[in-house]
């Protein structure tokens, strides 16, 4: 089911009073792919229910470039909402999923192994952009690595080398 932000607050509340254990993660999902569906799944068994918070067009676009998303927000809400791990799906616009992670506040924030914490050892992954976020209110973040070769980037490079350009 896609959510607006107020529902997602409201069903948020809901969750909350029926003591389930709320999962998030975030990202922009533009080509579904076999590592994206291991990484939900390992994702939804953390808790009682998952919600998927997707990056709007605009936001994508930001953050990938002009030529992204290749699949629209409202088709990407749609797709990823119609698998078995992900309960809910909640658009938004911004670069980061902190708004989103304040009005859920979920017990688990989970994200890619491409990620870490400030205080890690691996120099080669990303900083967490939502760490401070996800701290201030108690949540535990969880990490889940990726399955190799399998990316959407390489998926279009993919593409690219079979189809020419």
């Amino acid at each position: 089911m896609i959510l607006s932000r107020d529902g997602l607050a409201k069903q948020a509340a809901e969750w909350k009073a029926a003591g389930k254990r709320v999962v998030f993660t975030n990202g922009c999902f533009d080509l579904i792919h076999l590592g994206h569906v291991r990484y939900l799944e390992e994702a939804r068994a953390l808790g009682d229910v998952l919600v998927l918070g997707l990056n709007s067009d605009a936001s994508v676009r930001q953050l990938k470039g002009l030529q992204r998303p290749l699949v629209g927000q409202q088709e990407r809400a749609e797709l990823m909402s119609a698998l078995r791990p992900v309960d809910h799906v909640v658009i938004f616009e911004e670069l980061t999923a902190d708004n989103t992670l304040l009005e859920l506040r979920p017990e688990i924030y989970v994200k890619g192994g491409d990620y870490a914490l400030s205080d890690a050892a691996v120099h080669t992954a990303k900083p967490l952009p939502e760490e401070a976020t996800v701290r201030s209110y108690g949540g535990q973040i969880v990490f889940i690595p990726f399955l190799p070769g399998h990316s959407t980037t390489d998926l279009i490079r993919h593409i690219l080398q079979v189809y020419g350009h």
